[in-house]
């Protein structure tokens, strides 16, 4: 015993002779500290606080106009943590609301406030047009900081899941069976119904009131308005399609296999290199000098043809100015479009076709090109000469790497919002945290 209380004294000595930094969690501070003080200069967070301030919110601080019983918080710092939070990889409303307690940079940004998930989530719902729009305020600000030349341009889209699952969709063809299918089964519900109404007036009198619809044919009834709606929606796309071909459009009907979403009715079917799923296409046009994004929007088409006259615009409507050239891959490629793009005087460098790693290139041609060159073949000679093929083998090391940011560095993949005007307004903020990046990243620069 003795023996025992010697060894534990000799422990407690030779920890009272080690001296450490003053540790009291208890201790009662006579100045509440400032968390402004926790943020180090230069961090991410003080940084988005600067520019949230420099931005014009007025869209959103105008519709706070009527009365209320209790302030709401302010716009500026909700703004504010939305954006820090996309910047860091956070999209959910609720770990959004756990960082607010939890982190110090959120903390900061919201100078203490703690609006719950469902306040995060309906300000981002209310104002997403709003939100949207701070995309072009941010690019600005990126060209102001010089981080834009539009010397060069890659456009690509992403395939990014929709918040809906491909198994909740129905070809068109598989509609017309179900629909008869279910008719006649409402039909057959029906009938015992009203056999089972004239049994139950014969034993138990004529003042029941019959009018409760039996769950079973509730069912039946609510499955087949669904696939009612959505069979007409899959046929007003056709008429308009053949419209829009010069085609009569009474005549036009769905193809067998085209599929419409029950969940989210204006997603597609995408295909990946993973497989197929559910989801939009993302697009983006990426500047060469600081891979800012300088355009975006996001199209349920699953070919990339017809986006590339819309990209080029918005770069235009955005900044004021066009590209000197536009590189993109072979999905973009039609003559109409390079047509556009010479009218324009942006030169073009797309891809006719796609071209496997391993097949080799051969002797780049030389010379002024032959007389009676399609369209088709003019590019595809000016991607084999020695100038076209430095140009265009910058095309991956431009726009993938972005992805490869947004997708796998921060793991947005799969959009929250349904429809395509709010799936829209998620890209745009996800595509206005990235620029925010890269001032971010700029400004620590030497």
């Amino acid at each position: 015993m003795f023996l025992l209380w010697g060894c534990m004294s000799d422990l407690h000595n030779a920890a009272m002779a080690k001296t450490f930094r003053p540790y009291e969690p208890d201790q009662l501070l006579l100045l509440p500290p400032s968390l402004a003080d926790w943020v180090p200069e230069g961090h991410l967070a003080r940084v988005v606080s600067d520019v949230v301030d420099s931005l014009d919110l007025s869209a959103i601080e105008e519709t706070y106009s009527e009365e209320r019983g209790f302030p709401p918080y302010h716009p500026r710092m909700m703004v504010k943590v939305l954006l820090y939070a996309y910047c860091t990889g956070l999209y959910s409303s609720r770990k959004m609301a756990r960082q607010l307690e939890d982190s110090v940079a959120f903390r900061f940004l919201a100078a203490g406030n703690a609006p719950d998930f469902r306040t995060l989530s309906d300000f981002r719902k209310r104002h997403g047009a709003a939100l949207a729009g701070l995309f072009e305020q941010v690019l600005r600000l990126c060209r102001t900081a010089g981080l834009v030349k539009l010397g060069r341009v890659a456009i690509d889209g992403t395939k990014v899941k929709a918040n809906a699952s491909k198994h909740k969709a129905m070809s068109y063809g598989r509609m017309v069976e179900k629909e008869a299918a279910l008719r006649q089964e409402v039909a057959e519900l029906l009938r015992r119904a009203e056999a089972e109404d004239r049994e139950e007036d014969q034993r138990y009198g004529p003042d029941r009131r019959g009018d409760e619809l039996p769950a079973e044919l509730a069912r039946r009834e609510s499955r087949l308005r669904k696939i009612a709606e959505a069979k007409a929606a899959l046929e007003a796309e056709a008429r308009e399609r053949a419209r829009a071909e010069g085609k009569e459009p009474a005549q036009a009907r769905p193809k067998p296999t085209a599929q419409r979403n029950f969940t989210d009715p204006e997603s597609k079917i995408q295909k990946t290199s993973d497989g197929f799923i559910q989801g939009y296409n993302a697009q983006v046009a990426v500047d060469a000098h600081a891979q800012v994004i300088v355009a975006q929007h996001v199209t349920a088409a699953a070919t990339d043809v017809t986006e590339l006259p819309i990209v080029v615009a918005a770069i235009t409507r955005g900044l004021r100015r066009k590209p000197r050239a536009v590189l993109a891959d072979a999905g973009y490629f039609s003559e109409p479009n390079v047509e556009r793009l010479e009218k324009q005087e942006i030169a073009a460098y797309i891809a006719t076709a796609r071209q496997k790693h391993s097949e080799p290139l051969g002797p780049g041609p030389r010379g002024r090109p032959p007389k009676g060159l399609t369209g088709r073949q003019r590019m595809a000679r000016k991607l084999r000469t020695v100038g076209g093929r430095a140009v265009y083998a910058c095309r991956k090391k431009i726009v993938e790497p972005v992805f490869g940011q947004i997708k796998h560095a921060r793991g947005f993949r799969q959009f929250l919002r349904r429809g395509r005007q709010r799936v829209g307004e998620e890209w745009a903020l996800i595509c206005t945290a990235h620029n925010l990046l890269k001032l971010f990243a700029a400004r620590a620069a030497p």
